[in-house]
């Protein structure tokens, strides 16, 4: 299994629009490309942070080559960004479980 965790840094002032994005469409899709949102969150410090971890299931290029290629997708940011861009900037680290502990499930 891969992991993925994802960090966006809202374009100033549109961390609501960014969140309701991914509330209203985003992580649905993610389930149908079989990703599966194991946790959000916001940094204390940094409310324009949105961190995410999502479980991968099979390669995750395939998973966001699919993802990218929906149309309810290509839709959905669309609309959310006819005043510009949601994310300045959007990083992403691939990771693999160790024996070190075991994973969380999510609910």
């Amino acid at each position: 299994m891969t992991y993925e965790l994802r960090t966006y840094t809202a374009t100033p002032g549109k961390m609501d629009a960014l969140v309701a994005r991914f509330r209203d469409s985003t992580i649905n899709l993610f389930i149908e490309h079989n990703m599966k949102s194991l946790g959000y969150w916001t940094p204390v410090d940094s409310p324009e942070v949105l961190i995410y971890l999502l479980e991968h299931d099979g390669d995750p290029k395939a998973n966001w080559k699919a993802f990218g290629a929906d149309q309810r997708w290509i839709d959905a940011k669309s609309a959310s960004e006819t005043d510009g861009p949601l994310a300045a900037n959007i990083q992403s680290v691939m990771l693999e479980a160790t024996d070190l502990y075991p994973v969380a499930v999510a609910r």
